[in-house]
């Protein structure tokens, strides 16, 4: 008892040039009416699972409709399989009724059913009218098994198939689980007879036994011819190998000695076809003279070793990457700029600086194809679309576009490749991304070049020198190949979030374009043309089951997220979307419009607040502008004093840099206190502790020294900062205010956080022009010289008047 093939081919009927659909209508059927799929040399029955091709256009068209209808379908044999399209007298009278479990349609245009047989049937007569076979049908009741007769039957049956079993070293306990645990005469009969390798004549002749008694004596016959086979068929293997152990010892002495020959080249050639293959494919390749000239060493070197051998295998595995990589020189592409700016608007919101860079970048390799134009590495925090800014590129070039994460290498090889002296070796990722994309005229993206570390194994950024750099990749060596590639086809593009890790002379090959986060309005904007159309898609929604007004997209980017890019804003849309799917599918909706109302109930409690007026509404409380990696952010600097002898605390993750800045504030404070009429005497009387909050974050940098001189004079002057001001700035002994970097990050934090009033130093001034327009409208911008400024302008008088601003 074998398993034998399961998937019957239809030859002589070609496929169907497309897929029978519902194009063709709707048919309805009567209730005694079965469609029927002739098939040719195999059998189904009851009980069985299994796949069957079908390739009849009018079976296609049967096996789809019984699907739409979830109707069954009913398995019949022809008589001669030779016939194309058989009439009733080519097939057999009774066959199977079942289940179709799954349709699958293969990409070379192959159709399959898989079946459940269910029960027999016999054909009464053909009823006419349909693009398929259909018949009308009597069902065939599986009778009662009961008696001694059928008892004793079926015992000796589960014996016979489980010593079956046991005579086959490829049978799976699961197999000989399901035989012992069958408890139907009926139903082993059918396992039995559907899994044995006999002809489908004979099998047909057990699916028309109805009685159980001669259908058993049917399956026990057959089977008693199949257990002495593989009896015998044990016997010749043991013998057989009895014998092989007689001469296995000069065998292996005989293959070692054909391989010594080999490797000496005296014994026979190798595989004569594949070393042809080889050398054409060398040829083919159109390699550089000095790589052809190693290609062709190595072939002579397989063609004289053993494909035994273990080098064997890696001589091939060089040769077949040499083979498989884009030599050829890439024909000349035209270079639309109408086209490149559709595709960057239609892919983007926003972005304008960007976008006009990318512009002129094009346009410079328009009018110079053969110029060597800058590396652009893109910079910005996560999310603000770096990656898929790539890939806008690539589409309005109409080159491929390859992706190499630099994420966590920190081996040298990762972009080298190893040497083939080691096992496993492999080239680097610049060239598997090459023999990926199959030319060298492609956009390569570098991701994440700021995240590449050194390790025990080298410098992966020391080996990026040489392919960013337009005057050297053009003889590239990875360590594998062994041989010069060149690059300089192929446009490179790196990304970053910043760019304090990346090295000096790596940083220097690159054009650093600053990509800025997203505004609330532009958010909103990106949110409505691609983020709601993407989320429907990935969660099977309709627009027409789903809609989300204005007012709760803005609700879930201003009370939901607060990021400089959009990944945050698309999880919480999603969220929302999944919420909708659910009561879709259970059938409580057909369709749902979300409003603002409705995203407590969906997303929780809003998880941004607006806590400005709360935590600035006491002396001593200045609110600061800082930079994260991940976009700018505010920063509260709180100050308290205690009865002590003038010691000076810091708390809150601070670093070095960040505690300088709170001492210089201290000392410049002390001596501005007869400016700001503060007692001298209180520094000598009071111990000063400066916190700032969320001390589970490190936090360093010397922009928070105007905040810092701000909240001290307004915890000794005992006047309260404006709750509607942000500033940033570094102090100076002097009581100079020195220019920081960030602005447009710490600028849209400000705004995200609901500030009105952003205080910069007076040489920041020429940073605005990188600043959203959107931005420069909703706030108030004041530009301070010195810390006086800083006080005039933040700190309320003691009359309560707030202080206007002179420079904006």
């Amino acid at each position: 008892m074998q398993l034998e093939k399961t998937a019957v081919q239809v030859p002589g009927e070609p496929a169907a040039a497309a897929a029978i659909d519902g194009a063709r209508g709707a048919f309805t059927l009567p209730e005694d009416a079965l469609i029927i799929v002739p098939v040719r040399n195999m059998v189904l029955f009851p009980g069985m699972i299994l796949p069957i091709t079908i390739g009849r256009e009018s079976s296609i068209a049967g096996a789809q409709q019984a699907v739409k209808a979830e109707r069954p379908i009913g398995i019949i044999l022809q008589r001669n399989p030779e016939i194309d399209q058989p009439a009733l007298d080519d097939l057999h009278v009774v066959g199977t009724l079942a289940n179709v479990l799954r349709y699958v349609t293969t990409p070379d245009g192959t159709h399959h059913i898989i079946c459940q047989g269910q029960q027999r049937f016999r054909i009464v007569e053909m009823i006419q009218g349909y693009p398929f076979m259909v018949a009308r049908v009597g069902r065939i009741e599986e009778p009662e098994a009961s008696g001694k007769e059928i008892e004793a039957r079926f015992m000796q049956l589960k014996e016979r198939a489980l010593e079956v079993l046991q005579l086959m070293p490829q049978a799976s306990q699961e197999l000989v689980s399901a035989v012992q645990n069958v408890a139907s005469a009926g139903v082993l009969a059918d396992m039995v007879a559907g899994l044995m390798d006999i002809k489908a004549p004979q099998k047909q002749k057990l699916l028309e036994a109805v009685d159980l008694e001669r259908r058993l004596d049917g399956v026990l016959e057959l089977l008693a011819q199949r257990i002495e086979v593989l009896r015998l068929s044990r016997e010749i293997d043991e013998r057989t190998k009895a014998s092989m152990d007689e001469r296995q010892r000069e065998y292996l002495l005989r293959e070692q000695l054909k391989s010594i020959q080999k490797e000496l080249g005296e014994g026979e050639a190798g595989n004569a076809a594949e070393i042809a293959e080889l050398t054409q494919a060398i040829a083919d390749a159109q390699m550089p003279e000095e790589v052809e000239k190693q290609a062709t060493k190595e072939l002579k070197r397989l063609e004289r070793m053993s494909d035994g051998s273990a080098e064997y295998s890696m001589v091939r595995t060089y040769l077949d990457w040499l083979i498989e990589l884009p030599w050829k020189t890439p024909a000349a592409t035209a270079i639309d700029i109408a086209e490149a700016r559709r595709i960057l608007g239609e892919d983007h919101f926003g972005l304008d600086m960007v976008k006009k860079r990318i512009l002129e970048f094009l346009a410079v390799r328009k009018l110079n194809p053969q110029g060597h134009g800058p590396i652009l590495c893109f910079v910005g925090p996560p999310g603000v679309g770096k990656t898929s800014l790539g890939q806008s590129i690539a589409r309005a070039l109409g080159r491929k576009f390859v992706r190499v994460s630099l994420g966590g290498v920190h081996d040298e090889a990762e972009i080298r490749g190893h040497r083939r002296t080691y096992i496993g070796a492999l080239p680097g990722n610049v060239i598997q991304a090459l023999k990926k994309a199959g030319t060298r005229d492609c956009v390569m993206m570098l991701d994440e070049i700021d995240k590449a570390g050194t390790g025990i194994h080298g410098d992966p950024s020391a080996a990026l020198l040489e392919v960013l750099d337009p005057e050297q990749n053009n003889t590239f060596r990875d360590n594998y190949l062994a041989a010069p590639f060149d690059l300089s086809r192929v446009l490179f593009i790196t990304t970053a979030n910043v760019l304090d890790t990346v090295p000096g002379p790596l940083r220097d090959r690159m054009e650093i374009v600053q990509l800025p986060g997203y505004t609330q309005e532009e958010k909103l904007e990106i949110a409505r043309r691609y983020l709601v159309k993407r989320q429907l898609a990935e969660n099977g929604l309709l627009a027409a089951q789903f809609d989300i007004s204005d007012t709760a997209l803005a609700a879930i980017v201003r009370d939901y997220t607060r990021e400089a890019g959009v990944r945050s804003l698309e999880r919480q849309i999603g969220a929302v979307c999944r919420r909708i799917a659910v009561k879709i599918a259970e059938g409580e909706l057909t369709q749902a419009r979300i409003e603002e109302s409705d995203l407590a109930d969906i997303l929780g409690p809003a998880k941004f607040e607006n806590e400005l007026a709360l935590r600035v509404a006491m002396p001593g409380v200045a609110t600061g502008l800082a930079w994260t990696p991940v976009g700018g952010d505010i920063l509260f600097i709180e100050a308290s004093r205690n009865a002590g002898g003038g010691k000076l605390i810091l708390t809150g993750q601070l670093g070095d840099v960040m505690k300088e800045s709170a001492q210089a504030a201290l000392t410049l404070v002390k001596s501005r206190a007869a400016s700001l009429g503060i007692d001298a005497a209180a520094f000598e009387r009071s111990d000063v502790h400066v916190h700032v909050p969320a001390g589970a974050i490190p936090k360093d940098g010397p922009s928070a020294g105007v905040a810092m001189f701000i909240a001290l004079a307004s915890l000794f002057t005992g006047r309260k900062v404006r709750t509607d001001t942000a500033m940033t700035g570094e102090i100076s002994l002097r009581g100079l205010v020195l220019p920081v970097g960030g602005i447009k990050d710490k600028v849209l934090a400000a705004m995200r956080a609901g500030i009105t009033r952003v205080m910069l130093p007076a040489r920041n001034r020429k940073d605005l022009e990188e600043v959203p327009a959107e931005a420069k409208q909703k706030l108030e911008f004041v530009f301070l010289d010195d810390v006086d400024d800083a006080v005039r302008m933040a700190v309320e008088p003691a009359g309560g008047a707030a202080p206007t601003a002179a420079a904006s």
